[in-house]
């Protein structure tokens, strides 16, 4: 088991908790999609890995290490790294630059070379672009370039927290291709949010379903797919006891 999280209570006022004893885990080289209607607490479970949240409960272990409240830095240095929502490139500075950022902790400069070739080997066009804005790239590029920039610390894991938000079909077809072909070359593990609940469970292979808070329902994706009370969800109500058995 490479991320465990038992009984997690987390949230941002001391008053309201958004994970009310969220239990998951994820195995080493698996893409896990969370799903779930707005309010669930999705990118709360990322930001509480990644150390943007301190747990009130629970626990969080990463590879048999427990990094609850550990701060983001560190938690990264135990090989979490986490590609929030919307994007986060750095606009006035050029696409090499940005991927060198991603570095930006790394003193030894040959291993950070050895590591920019890799990213290039992994997306051939950032090194015809090395020079380009970040900001005049499209929406999807953009993505492409803040996951190579997180995979400058050669992660175990990867949060990525809507990594579609914005995009059109086609450009969401790209980056969800990415992730599938990051973990079957590099055998990254990823956990991720996702609104397009059939394009993310569609490269992964489990998925949980979260309301308020907990964890409703855990299958392979393709089970999720075609579970009907899955698509109960999206058409408006709650979903009623039964997604627990």
């Amino acid at each position: 088991m490479l991320l465990q999280l038992q009984n997690v209570v987390a949230g941002y006022l001391k008053t309201v908790d958004v994970l009310q004893g969220l239990s998951l885990q994820v195995e080493e080289a698996e893409i896990v999609c969370l799903i779930g209607p707005n309010g669930a607490g999705k990118s709360t479970v990322l930001r509480t890995i990644s150390g943007l949240l301190t747990p009130s409960k629970g626990s969080v272990v990463f590879d048999g290490q427990d990094i609850s409240g550990v701060r983001p830095d560190l938690v990264l240095q135990h090989g979490v790294a986490h590609v929030p929502q919307g994007h986060s490139s750095f606009p006035e500075m050029s696409l090499l630059e940005n991927l060198l950022m991603g570095a930006y902790t790394v003193s030894d400069k040959a291993l950070v070379n050895r590591r920019l070739e890799a990213v290039y080997e992994l997306f051939p066009w950032f090194r015809d672009r090395a020079k380009q804005r970040a900001g005049n790239l499209s929406g999807g590029q953009q993505k492409l370039l803040e996951i190579g920039r997180a995979l400058m610390l050669e992660p175990r894991m990867m949060l990525l927290d809507e990594p579609s938000l914005g995009l059109d079909p086609k450009k969401s077809h790209t980056v969800f291709d990415t992730i599938s072909r990051l973990r079957d070359e590099t055998g990254i593990t990823v956990l991720m949010v996702e609104q397009n609940a059939r394009s993310g469970l569609g490269i992964s292979d489990r998925g949980y379903v979260l309301e308020l808070g907990r964890e409703r329902l855990e299958r392979s994706a393709s089970e999720l797919l075609d579970d009907p009370r899955v698509a109960q969800l999206y058409l408006g109500g709650g979903i009623d006891d039964t997604l627990q058995a």
